[in-house]
């Protein structure tokens, strides 16, 4: 493949000294320069990395810890300072199968897609390799995602393994993208707005002795709420301000049936149990029809939700 783009290395580091050479040295040589953000790390990556000495490889230090979101944007800043064409994320601890970098920045360079995430689902032989519960609570969460980012076209929307061109950082503010393992869902549901064409690639997962610092409490606290706070804005926005469709009137029409027949409903139940007497057929038909046409109308919002993922195609 012939290049023409320089491509630059993000790794956030916080407490994988132990894996961290290692990562730098299998970077394949197509790859320009490297920047390895300390995310005040406990272990002191920056300055072992620094005490290496590589020659294409830039550390920059966190005096606080920003979380792994924080650490990323600040390579990108840094990146763009670089004038790199194409963004690579990885994670310093060993986990991205640096063999398959090529295969993951591909469509950007075949001009397929702007925006490159890894799908560890797609290699159904690697998922037992997996750990169990990691693989049902990564299933549930990328259904949700799907829904918040409007990339339904995506089947690993939480992989940590992205490719992106330079042009996508630009479109953004990059200081109000989640600072936190949250940003990766964040990128996606303002890169949406920007129209930015996203694909995923298979890729597998290497899972050995690494530590996660991401719990299963801390995702069930901080993710839903995030969640669906963004979902409501990509909506609002997507059709409310940028456009106003056949979605956007599904989307009124179903919203006013379903909540209309679900109060009214509610208070004809309420009514018939505190007075101890039977309601009428027609009195439970009207609420019962009332939610089944606004349960259709927002199906058919959905239905168009689903074709409105951006495509180069719509692409001028």
């Amino acid at each position: 493949m012939v290049r023409n783009f320089k491509i630059v290395v993000v790794i956030p580091c916080y407490r994988v000294k132990k894996f961290i050479k290692n990562v730098i040295e299998s970077i394949p040589e197509f790859v320009d320069e490297i920047i390895v953000v300390d995310d005040e790390c406990p272990e002191g990556s920056g300055k072992y990395i620094e005490s290496l000495n590589f020659s294409n490889v830039h550390v920059i230090f966190h005096e606080r810890n920003l979380g792994v979101g924080g650490a990323f944007l600040s390579g990108c800043k840094k990146a763009l300072e670089l004038n790199a064409d194409v963004v690579v994320k990885i994670d310093g601890d060993g986990q991205m199968d640096l063999l398959y970098l090529d295969a993951l920045i591909a469509p950007i360079f075949d001009s397929k897609a702007d925006y490159v995430k890894g799908n560890r689902f797609k290699m159904f032989d690697l998922l037992t390799n997996m750990p169990k519960i990691r693989l049902l609570g990564n299933s549930l969460l990328s259904f949700f995602i799907k829904g918040a980012s409007g990339y339904w076209n995506i089947s690993d929307p939480t992989n940590g393994y992205i490719a992106m061109k330079s042009d996508v950082l630009k479109k953004l503010d990059l200081d109000k993208i989640d600072k936190g393992y949250y940003f990766e869902i964040d990128m996606l549901i303002n890169i949406y707005l920007k129209d930015v064409v996203v694909e995923d690639v298979p890729v597998p997962t290497i899972y050995g002795d690494e530590e996660s610092s991401l719990s299963i409490m801390k995702v069930l606290k901080e993710f839903p709420g995030k969640i669906l706070k963004g979902f409501f804005k990509r909506i609002f926005f997507k059709y409310f301000i940028l456009d106003f469709n056949m979605a956007s009137v599904y989307m009124v029409i179903g919203s006013l049936l379903l909540i209309a027949g679900m109060v009214f409903g509610s208070y004809e139940w309420y009514k018939s149990i505190s007075l101890n007497r039977l309601t009428p057929t027609g009195t439970v038909m009207l609420p019962s029809l009332s939610i089944i046409l606004g349960v259709e109308f927002l199906l058919q919002a959905i239905n168009i939700d689903i074709n409105n993922i951006p495509k180069k195609d719509d692409k001028k």
